[in-house]
């Protein structure tokens, strides 16, 4: 018997609270019910306007907003697949992403609409373009406001595309039924979205696997949600004291950068009870120094990737304050979700020994979008492979220790070392590359470029030129913001490649 369809969760809620207000932005607010409405007229809009039926792909490049939201929530209502982009990626990343997904329609906004349409202007097979701010209010009017029928648990309602080994992100499918469970795991641990009471704030960019997470939850459970485009650490103490927002996800760097702001005062959050943190291990000082600023918000803690539809372990509020120790694990595997540490044959290890963190579960992705390889890559024995390195503590703690495809972790954002070492070589000169991660009080850690040059090219290329020529392959989070020129050949090993491990 079918259940788990967001349909299920999504419409009761906006019956039980139609009168309540479900979305602030800026000067748009609307109630429960007015928000179901504009969606189902959405729904009908893709199909009878755009031609969109389940199963087509539609792209989204633009910073947060409700029309976002109401995309978002017409997808998982059987609309179409939303492919979010990442609008931090290079132009030809996203240029990638919008045709390896084949998306029929994008919709932009004013900050992205001209770059979006000159990287589809000579492709004969250009999707429509879509602009929110000019076609979008035009484009849902047309629709009849009409529920629409309900999908299957086995329908995937997005592609979300996250960062590749091979130099190109790879897009994560997710079903209807991975994506309702997490829902239902993370509420069993009263995860953020999922209170009556609370107002929660969306700011992590909405092509996030976090930011997702709670669009879909604080419609389910009737939390009410204020919006403002993107994070900005001002503009956050600003949202947070005008909505009396009381919960919100921010990744170490932003807690990093909201404490260090000269709008910062502790009461000027005061209205704060949750903090929801992950993306990356959360520094001992900065833990502290956030306890010590504000004590009586509570700290959550989620880990998971993408392709978990966001979460395999969680951090409770209590556990932060069980001991050193367990505040500084990534928590225990959700309800559902089973974790285990494996070793390279796949064996599991013992309690406190190192290996791969592994993971079972009905929340995991169906497979990366046309690439069978990949997929076939990170399951294997009935187990999701991380590419993470952990321990398991007897009383079920995760953790982390390290990446096991050197997979660097800045400010939030996902950073694979190869693919900034294949935009680096190809620079006049350089003769090898490494790239590694280095601790840093703002972003956790950075990247770190170790370039080795010619003796001639060493004298004329500056760490400047370097970055330059790397901004233009990859995103510019990407780009290392240290460095180190040399002409001393790298250490490597016996099959020729750089250890890594001596050069960090």
């Amino acid at each position: 018997m079918k259940e788990l369809v967001y349909a299920r969760l999504f419409l009761p809620a906006a019956e039980r609270h139609a009168t309540r207000r479900a979305i602030t932005d800026g000067g748009y607010t609307a109630t429960f019910g007015e928000h179901a409405v504009r969606v189902f007229r959405l729904v009908d809009a893709l199909g009878t306007g755009l031609g969109l039926q389940r199963g087509d792909r539609m792209a989204v490049v633009a910073l947060n907003s409700h029309r976002y939201l109401e995309l978002y929530h017409a997808a998982f209502l059987g609309a179409a697949m939303i492919t979010p982009v990442n609008y931090r990626l290079a132009d030809p990343e996203i240029a990638h992403v919008l045709q390896h997904c084949g998306a029929k329609v994008v919709f932009v906004d004013a900050m992205f609409g001209d770059r979006v349409r000159a990287l589809l202007a000579d492709r004969a097979d250009a999707p429509r373009v879509i602009d929110l701010d000019a076609d979008y209010e035009q484009l849902l009017a047309s629709g009849a406001d009409v529920v629409p029928a309900e999908p299957e648990e086995s329908d995937p309602p997005m592609i979300m595309y996250t960062g590749g080994t091979t130099g190109m992100p790879k897009g994560v499918v997710t079903s209807q039924r991975a994506q309702v469970l997490n829902q239902l795991h993370l509420a069993t641990v009263q995860g953020l979205g999922t209170s009556e009471r609370a107002i929660y704030l969306h700011h992590m960019p909405l092509f996030h696997a976090t930011g997702l997470s709670t669009v879909l939850s604080a419609h389910a459970f009737g939390t009410e949600g204020t919006v403002i485009p993107g994070f900005d650490p001002g503009l956050f103490v600003r949202a947070v004291e005008a909505a009396g927002v009381t919960e919100t996800i921010l990744v170490p760097t932003m807690i990093s950068m909201v404490l260090a702001h000269p709008e910062y005062r502790p009461e000027r959050l005061a209205s704060l009870q949750r903090i929801g943190y992950g993306g990356m291990a959360m520094p001992h000082a900065l833990l502290a120094k956030l306890q010590e600023s504000a004590p009586d918000i509570q700290l959550l803690q989620g880990y998971g990737m993408t392709e978990s539809c966001g979460c395999l372990t969680f951090l409770n509020a209590e556990d932060h304050l069980r001991g050193e120790a367990q505040r500084h694990s990534v928590g225990r595997s959700l309800p559902g979700v089973e974790v285990g540490i494996l070793d390279l044959d796949g064996t599991p290890v013992k309690s406190g020994e190192v290996g791969e963190v592994c993971a079972r579960g009905g929340n995991l992705m169906e497979g990366y979008w046309d690439d069978p390889a990949s997929t076939a890559k990170v399951f294997r024995d009935g187990w999701y492979r991380t590419g993470d390195l952990g321990r398991l503590d007897s009383e079920g703690y995760l953790y982390l220790v390290d990446r096991t495809d050197d997979m660097i972790v800045t400010g939030g954002e996902n950073v694979y070392s190869i693919e900034v070492e294949n935009a680096l070589a190809t620079y006049p000169g350089v003769v090898q590359v490494a790239v590694v991660g280095r601790p840093d009080d703002t972003w956790g850690t950075r990247v770190h470029g170790i370039v080795v040059l010619t003796e001639q090219a060493l004298a004329s290329t500056t760490e400047a030129d370097l970055a330059a020529h790397a901004k233009e392959r990859i995103a510019g989070y990407k780009v290392p913001r240290s460095w180190e020129l040399r002409t001393e050949p790298l250490p490597v090993s016996g099959a020729g490649k750089p250890l890594k491990r001596e050069l960090r």
